[in-house]
């Protein structure tokens, strides 16, 4: 079976449409969003209209911080600009979209394998694996041989040995790797909506569940349109800006 992981979408549909479309020329056979499926873009609606079609038919959706500050009604703490987003995004979407966000879970488990949005220690508390010390805790809060999650929009593999040593690597796109059963995995497939690494391609990945290999992928979008529709949305332009230089 092939997965396709795709994460931190935040209501880019551009972004989300090329990446979906290319999921496809690669015969993939099952989806599974990690969560944040909507903040910071201009197309929640139709975002969750196409995860909420995907999941209908059979594909894994996590809960994400962004999607849980939706139906929270004490939000205190968030930033502005946060907070202007959450609002306006909430205005954007109908009840059946919110029964769905409410009914997500934090956590999947699927054969050997742990999806998350953030974390495997604590996914409801949305702390961050930023680094091999986080990963190694995250490793061992699971008996999966491999954790996919997202939160983090760069992506990041890492890896830990028999003997608790923990790695970082950090993938090129389209190169297959090779999950060996003798060490743990922990992959962040990236950014489908906001890459944050100074690449504005959209990020995901696949993952072959017989051969075990992992595929990053890096899919030009436009951008452009994407950004721009923020901006009319009267959402902060800098959120605009970002999707042009991924950073």
């Amino acid at each position: 079976m092939l997965i396709a992981l795709l994460t931190d979408l935040h209501a880019n549909r551009e972004a989300v449409s090329a990446c979906l479309a290319h999921a496809q020329e690669q015969n993939v056979s099952q989806y599974a969003f990690l969560g944040d499926l909507v903040g910071y873009g201009a197309d929640p609606a139709w975002v969750l209209d196409t995860v909420m079609d995907y999941a209908s038919r059979g594909a894994y959706v996590l809960m994400g911080n962004h999607d849980i500050a939706l139906i929270q009604e004490d939000r205190k703490g968030m930033n502005p600009i946060a907070f202007q987003v959450v609002e306006w995004t909430r205005s954007q979407l109908n009840e059946e979209h919110l029964a769905f966000i409410r009914n997500l879970p934090y956590r999947i488990e699927v054969q050997d394998m742990l999806l998350v949005h953030a974390n495997a220690w604590a996914p409801e508390k949305w702390e961050y694996v930023e680094g091999t010390m986080e990963a190694t805790r995250s490793m061992h809060a699971t008996k999966a041989h491999i954790t996919f999650c997202g939160h983090v929009h760069m992506p990041t593999l890492y890896h830990m040995t028999l003997t608790g040593k923990t790695g970082e690597f950090l993938p090129a796109p389209e190169n297959s790797i090779p999950l060996s059963k003798q060490r743990r995995w922990l992959v962040i497939p990236g950014s489908v909506g906001q890459p944050r690494d100074g690449n504005p391609a959209a990020c995901y990945a696949t993952f072959d569940t017989v051969t075990l290999e992992l595929t990053y992928y890096r899919i030009p979008y436009d951008a452009e349109t994407a950004s721009a529709k923020i901006i009319t949305c009267g959402l902060p332009a800098s959120l605009g800006q970002r999707l042009i230089t991924g950073n």
